[in-house]
């Protein structure tokens, strides 16, 4: 893991650091509910959103889901799909613009810009209590990276079988749930989750880690346990 230079900020922060502008705000308008894609200006879409459809107007958890290297939109949305309506999240899941995200390019840029968008409607459109960034693989590393550089914004962050985190800068201190299989070939978990919780730990970061007997997956009770753990106990964002 790349230390975040957080002592050492530059004077402007943007998208090339991946920092995001989008704050929560009270909603200008009436958001869709249910399963919607999400497109832009020519008609492409960019993402996939769900939000529980009921009456209720409390605030709710925003989840911004990354999927893996080649993978979809629809894959990211598919990790916590089943347990959105029972616990009121509220799923973003971008698509990168090319076939990973940006970072593990040539650095942070035209994904952070999608993904500050996407939270500007959401916002926008719904009432939010706080906001969680989560992903599996490829997209689980970009989730931390992001995750650290924002945790002003970022309350949380979930990461299933992570690779590595390379903040530019880091705010706040996001509390951390990482999941990785101990057979895992596509990204073993000696020289990536083992090396990089106790990285974390060092950092200053409240990290929970679980380890499964299993490969490159997440099991469906990993995805309940991490959802549970979001229920635990926030922190509030910009803490620490």
């Amino acid at each position: 893991m790349t230390e975040p230079a957080g002592a050492h900020p530059e004077p402007a922060q943007d998208h090339r650091h991946g920092r995001l502008a989008a704050r929560p705000a009270a909603p200008t308008a009436r958001g869709r509910r249910g399963l919607a894609p999400v497109t832009g200006p020519d008609g492409e879409q960019t993402a996939l959103l769900y939000a529980p459809d009921d009456a209720d107007d409390r605030p709710y958890r925003v989840v911004v889901l990354l999927h893996g290297a080649g993978g979809s939109a629809r894959q990211a949305l598919d990790l916590l799909l089943p347990l959105a309506d029972a616990h009121r999240l509220l799923l973003v899941a971008p698509q990168a613009v090319s076939s990973t995200w940006d970072l593990i390019g040539e650095g942070f840029g035209p994904d952070v810009g999608r993904v500050d968008g996407l939270l500007a409607g959401v916002f926008a459109g719904y009432p939010v209590a706080d906001v969680t960034f989560g992903g599996f693989s490829d997209g689980a590393s970009y989730a931390l990276s992001l995750g650290l550089t924002n945790g002003d914004l970022v309350g949380a962050v979930l990461a299933f079988s992570p690779g590595f985190a390379a903040p530019l800068v880091a705010h706040g201190r996001p509390r951390i749930f990482v999941s990785h299989g101990a057979a895992d070939r596509v990204l073993p978990v000696d020289v990536c989750s083992r090396r990089l919780v106790p990285r974390l730990h060092a950092l200053g970061y409240r990290v929970d880690y679980a380890e499964f007997d299993g490969g490159h997956e997440v099991p469906d009770e990993l995805r309940r346990r991490a959802v549970d753990w979001l229920n635990t106990g926030a922190t509030p964002p910009g803490a620490g």
